[in-house]
């Protein structure tokens, strides 16, 4: 492991730095076919290139489909890679894909360090930048779409279950009223908002939690993630390995339900006097527990701090 921690800062490029490479460079080692359904800088997918596997990649967005090809443009010439616009939410979408089948899969969850970067998408609550925070053309909303039109229950469950907003009925209140003299147009509007709900100390910290809460919305993250876990694994052949790294707390949940549920035999009610499931488990956990990232990974990429590995392999 200490080799492969040597080569992080190469997988790294000027997009994004790959979280836990080392990590899922030892999860994924001799898988023949891998799916990368979150292509994002092309970071994860040459580490698997260069272990030896070919890779078949996929990102909601145009931007990172172009750079990832520009920079492993020497693996797509000879084959071993392909980068593919389309959604891991959605794979029949993807006519490429056919009815392909992969040794191993890698979904690294939420956005990279681009489109955090890059003013021009929303993402960040930098002053002036417009409230977008679509990851790709199929979100059909932007930011400022969503808060100017979303009923105030709604903007209180978002803002309670993907902010961890205790005060969440204060600020979509809040977002309404201010939205009654003057549409959202810029990130300026919504940290005014959180200020305006959670007082003048409220911070860095909030904003981001609360970006992130309406970014999650906007990009149905949640319900593609828990939609596409089972069709992925259908995509798995024997003794394949899914490896999924998440962010926020209700992926993770998401992804540890799932892979619990496909390691149990038997999933029927506990009072049910019959078993009426499958009656077998498709799998084995291949991580008990999530891994996180070291501290030294920390201090050089601080979006490691959040980062939660999980992996699973399907039954032979």
């Amino acid at each position: 492991m200490t080799a492969l921690r040597t080569n992080e800062s190469r997988w790294a490029s000027a997009y994004h730095a790959p979280v836990l490479a080392t990590e899922v460079a030892d999860l994924l080692r001799g898988c023949a076919h891998v799916l990368d359904g979150t292509l994002g800088g092309g970071g994860h997918a040459l580490l698997l290139l260069e272990q030896g596997a070919r890779v078949t990649a996929l990102d909601r967005d145009p931007e990172a489909i172009a750079a990832a090809r520009a920079r492993l443009h020497e693996y797509q010439e000879s084959s071993r890679f392909r980068a593919l616009l389309g959604n891991y939410a959605d794979l029949d979408a993807v006519p490429e894909l056919g009815s392909a089948r992969f040794d191993g899969i890698l979904l690294d969850l939420g956005v990279s360090s681009h489109q955090l970067d890059d003013p021009r998408r929303g993402f960040s609550f930098r002053e002036g930048a417009p409230l977008d925070m679509r990851m790709g053309d199929d979100a059909p909303l932007t930011a400022a779409d969503w808060l100017n039109a979303t009923p105030e229950l709604e903007l209180l469950r978002v803002f309670r279950e993907y902010g961890d907003e205790r005060r969440a009925a204060r600020l979509a209140r809040e977002v309404v009223r201010r939205r009654a003299t003057r549409p959202f147009v810029i990130s300026d509007d919504l940290v005014g908002a959180i200020r305006g709900a959670l007082g003048p100390r409220s911070g860095p910290p909030d904003f981001a939690r609360l970006f992130q809460a309406v970014r999650i919305e906007i990009n149905d993250e949640l319900g593609g993630l828990a939609y596409a876990l089972p069709a992925l694994r259908d995509r798995l052949e024997p003794g394949g390995i899914m490896a999924v790294i998440a962010y926020h707390s209700g992926e993770d949940r998401i992804v540890k339900g799932a892979f619990r549920d496909w390691s149990t035999d038997c999933v029927c009610p506990p009072r049910q006097p019959m078993c009426t499931c499958r009656g077998r488990a498709l799998g084995a956990l291949v991580t008990r527990r999530s891994i996180t990232a070291t501290p030294a990974e920390v201090a050089a990429n601080p979006r490691a701090r959040s980062a939660r590995l999980r992996a699973w392999r399907s039954a032979e």
